[in-house]
């Protein structure tokens, strides 16, 4: 699959702009603060409505204006499907397939389906667990777009139980309260459980993908790997009875892998009555996908924390090249190959770890590259060229 037009309106700091594209490599060169990171953020918007940049709609919406527009052509095979997609701000987006009458903004996950590689992704290193549960759940989306709408039950469960939880610590908690807290918790366990299953199942595929990946960017001394942290573990024994003190969650994640969705449900009830009266004291759910951990691992040690700075952009490079080859993975079997968008990556790469990433991602059927000189581009990504000036589109070669 690849874009072959691209229009923004009112989006980020354009107006209007349109830009073609084609298979194969394209490079994208301007100044920085010009807007290149805008147009791939716009893409990467279409395949996860959701921005590597900021956590709301808001910024998405050029200063003033109430709306804005991505309009996409994609072609896959003989095939060719637009999409177009309208962020609004103060209600809900709408999408729109092939100018049929608008749908969901959901409804169009699936259809564009991009690996966005980013100075940002540093974060799914170094940062705080959430980064890392967001890189699952929206690989996950994109693989099996349905789990948008997994995703969305839990974070309403979560909220409502929230809510319940925090009138105890107001005293506001009577005991037709707690009956209530019954209802959601049985609604959360079954939420939790199909999320927590979906994960270990995308966790045991990115498994061995991630280990080459390291490899073929380094030289290949260390293994990569990742280990899934589940809360149950914290809150319950191996027998799935409550544990004698509270604990960091174990490694005995192939035990809950073997769950059924229906077991990994009783799991969650059987926690959430294990740390019920710590739950209300502190006003909060403790136990859940929410609060569950990706460990990244190098050798034997944990990436964060141990792993160089070199060591720790391979591992990053190493989770977004995993994500693609899932993906080729379930090309092969029907789905749809992603395009792979590097924005402004290779200004942070030494020359070495450059070029074998170029090399990597040089065949696939569409790349989109951003960089504020020619001099970043390894020439393993000799392609087409694109100006991108303020405002628009200066010339294409």
């Amino acid at each position: 699959m690849y874009l072959e037009h691209l229009s923004l309106t009112d989006f980020r700091s354009y107006a209007q702009v349109d830009l073609k594209l084609g298979p194969g490599v394209t490079v994208l060169v301007g100044s920085n603060g010009i807007g290149k990171t805008n147009l791939m953020e716009a893409i990467g918007y279409l395949a996860t409505l959701s921005s590597h940049r900021v956590s709301t709609d808001a910024p998405l919406l050029r200063f003033g204006t109430e709306r804005a527009m991505i309009r996409a052509r994609l072609v896959r095979g003989e095939q060719a499907t637009v999409i177009e997609l309208e962020i609004n701000s103060g209600r809900a987006n709408r999408g729109r397939i092939n100018r049929s009458n608008p749908v969901r903004a959901r409804d169009i996950l699936g259809i564009c389906q991009t690996v966005l590689f980013a100075p940002e992704d540093l974060a799914l290193v170094k940062g705080d667990p959430s980064n890392r549960r967001r890189f699952l759940d929206e690989l996950l989306v994109s693989l099996v777009p349905r789990h948008a709408a997994t995703r969305s039950d839990y974070d309403r469960v979560l909220k409502q139980r929230n809510a319940l939880l925090k009138s105890a610590r107001t005293g506001k908690f009577t005991a037709g309260h707690e009956a209530t807290l019954d209802v959601w918790d049985q609604h959360m366990a079954r939420a939790g459980a199909d999320l927590l299953h979906a994960r270990l199942e995308l966790v045991e595929r990115l498994r061995p993908h991630l280990n080459s990946a390291y490899a073929q960017l380094t030289d290949g001394s260390k293994d990569a790997g990742a280990v899934y942290r589940s809360t149950i573990q914290g809150v319950l024994d191996d027998d799935g009875g409550p544990a004698d003190q509270a604990t960091e969650p174990s490694a005995s994640v192939d035990d809950l892998r073997l769950l059924s969705v229906d077991e990994l449900t009783e799991r969650y009830i059987q926690a959430f009555a294990a740390s019920r009266k710590k739950e209300l004291e502190r006003g909060i759910s403790l136990v859940g996908p929410h609060r569950d951990e990706l460990e990244l691992v190098l050798g034997q040690a944990p990436a964060k924390g141990y792993a160089s700075h070199g060591e720790t952009w391979s591992m990053c490079l190493s989770l977004r090249l995993a994500s693609y080859y899932v993906m080729l993975d379930d090309a092969r079997t029907g789905g749809t190959a992603p395009i792979l968008i590097l924005d402004d990556v290779f200004a942070e790469l030494d020359v070495q770890r450059r070029r074998k990433l170029a090399a990597i991602v040089a065949g696939a059927e569409q790349v989109l590259v951003t960089a504020a000189v020619d001099a970043d581009i390894p020439e393993e990504l000799a392609g087409r060229r694109v100006t991108v000036v303020p405002g628009g589109i200066d010339g294409e070669g």
